[in-house]
C-alpha cells in the first residue's frame, strides 16, 4: 500500500481526470456511496461520481497507512444551526488526522487535504447564459468585477469567482445558500472589502475548460498540485502516480 505523509503547514491538492469507460473496483466503496451512484442517470455522472470516491478514498487510506475500504466518514456539526449536516469529515479519527474536501465536475476531479480545515472546488466553464442567470448570486463587488469583462473570457471570470466562493463555503461547512452573495472573494479591486478573515483562498490550474479553487482556514507555506494519472481509480492503480507542482496561495486581505 502507498503512504502519505501530511506536514502540517502543506496543502495537498489532487487533480484527476478519470479513465473512459472502464470497469470501476466499486468493492471499495461502502453501501451509502454505491446507493448515490446508483442515483445518477448520465452514466458519465456515475462513473465520474465513482471515480472521484474511489481516489479520494485511496488518498486518505494512504494517508492514514490503512485500506481504501476501511475509511469511514460522518458529518461535522452545522456551524449555522448545529445540525448533522456540515462538512465530510472522517468518523473516529485521531487529533491532527487530515481534514479533506472533494469536487467533480464534468470529466474532472480535484480533491484537498490539509492539517485544518479546507473546501475545494472545480467547476465547468458555464455558457454565457447561465452566467447572467446566477451573476446575483455574487457578492456586488464581485459583479463589478465581472461586468468589467466582456466577450468569450466572461465565463472563465464567473467560474473562477464562483469556484472560490464554493472551495470557501465547503472549507466553512455552511455550505452554498442564499448568503452566498453576502462574501467577498473577488480580485481586490480598488475599495472592495475584504476577504473572510482568517482564510486563505488560492486558484488551482486546472485546465482550459474548468476553474478551481481551493481555501484553508490555516497559514500554509507549501501548496503542492498533484495530477494524478487516470488508472489511478483502476484496481492496478498507484495512487502516487503523477506530477507535482509548487503553489502558493493567495492570502485573504484583511
Amino acid at each position: 500500500m502507498t503512504e502519505l505523509h501530511l506536514d502540517a503547514d502543506r496543502l495537498d491538492l489532487w487533480l484527476l481526470t478519470p479513465p473512459g469507460a472502464v470497469p470501476l473496483p466499486l468493492g471499495e466503496l461502502d453501501e451509502a456511496e454505491r446507493h448515490r451512484a446508483d442515483a445518477f442517470r448520465r452514466p458519465a455522472d456515475r462513473a465520474l461520481y465513482i471515480a472521484a470516491h474511489i481516489v479520494l478514498r485511496r488518498l486518505l487510506g494512504a494517508y492514514l497507512r490503512i485500506p481504501a475500504r476501511d475509511v469511514t466518514f460522518t458529518r461535522a456539526d452545522c456551524p449555522r444551526c448545529g445540525g448533522p449536516h456540515g462538512r465530510p469529515v472522517l468518523a473516529g479519527a485521531a487529533p491532527g488526522a487530515p481534514h479533506f474536501s472533494l469536487s467533480h465536475s464534468r470529466g474532472a476531479v480535484l480533491i484537498g487535504v490539509a492539517r485544518a480545515p479546507v473546501g475545494v472546488d472545480i467547476e465547468g466553464l458555464p455558457r454565457p447564459e447561465r452566467v447572467s442567470l446566477c451573476r446575483s448570486a455574487l457578492h456586488p463587488w464581485e459583479r463589478r468585477e465581472l461586468e468589467q469583462c466582456a466577450g468569450p473570457g466572461r465565463p472563465a471570470v464567473f467560474a473562477r469567482l464562483w469556484a472560490r466562493k464554493e472551495a470557501y463555503l465547503k472549507g466553512t461547512g455552511v455550505g452554498v445558500g442564499r448568503w452566498t452573495s453576502d462574501v467577498y472573494l473577488g480580485d481586490a479591486s480598488p475599495g472592495a472589502p475584504p476577504r473572510p478573515d482568517g482564510w486563505h483562498v488560492l486558484d488551482v490550474p486546472c485546465g482550459p475548460g474548468h476553474a478551481a479553487a481551493a481555501a484553508v482556514r490555516e497559514p500554509v507555506r507549501h501548496t503542492v498540485v498533484h495530477r494524478l494519472r487516470p488508472e489511478s481509480v483502476l484496481s492496478v492503480g498507484n495512487i502516487s502516480d503523477g506530477r507535482t507542482t509548487d503553489a502558493r496561495p493567495r492570502p485573504s486581505r484583511s
